[in-house]
């Protein structure tokens, strides 16, 4: 229901709608889900244009943020990879290949089994990751804003909630 801290959007129209031609449903959980993929579709194409000022995809920004999240020395396997970011094989092969040409990142054989590949961030991806999460961060922060601080808290709690309800349990901890 649309509050004057939160005017009417097209998910409250197509919830009218609904109201007059199945006034029995109980359209909650379509105002939910119709405001979080409204959202993540919205924010989406902005995180695209961002990142695209870097040079890279939205895809190719989680591969290297996926390597700077995991500290110094920044390197994982591919196969680690492609496990963290849901990936196929060939899928990364493909995201990894640009970078490599991009110089952001390089693959080289593990030292601990010449059968297996390392991929490591270079310098120049180290510097262009961190400024591209703080891009990225910025402007997830501006559509924040419309929340204080404990408004903010409560929803990242909820959607967490919600998350752990609807997805098979995650290795994370």
């Amino acid at each position: 229901m649309a509050t004057p801290e939160s005017p009417r959007d097209a998910v409250d129209a197509i919830i009218d709608q609904w109201a007059v031609v199945r006034p029995d449903l109980n359209t909650t959980a379509m105002e939910v889900f119709g405001r979080i993929y409204r959202l993540s579709r919205t924010l989406g194409d902005r995180m695209d244009k961002a990142y695209a000022r870097f040079g890279v995809s939205r895809g190719e920004f989680d591969v290297l943020a996926t390597l700077r999240r995991t500290g110094a020395p920044y390197t994982l396997s591919p196969r680690r990879l492609s496990e963290t970011l849901m990936l196929t094989t060939g899928g990364m092969t493909g995201r990894l290949d640009k970078l490599e040409r991009a110089g952001l990142l390089r693959r080289s054989p593990d030292p601990h089994d010449r059968r297996a590949l390392q991929v490591t961030l270079t310098n120049k991806g180290l510097a262009m990751i961190d400024d591209a999460v703080e891009a990225g961060l910025a402007l997830q922060t501006q559509a924040l804003s419309a929340l204080d601080e404990d408004q903010a808290g409560q929803l990242a709690d909820l959607l967490r909630q919600l998350l752990a309800g609807t997805v098979d349990p995650e290795p994370w901890s």
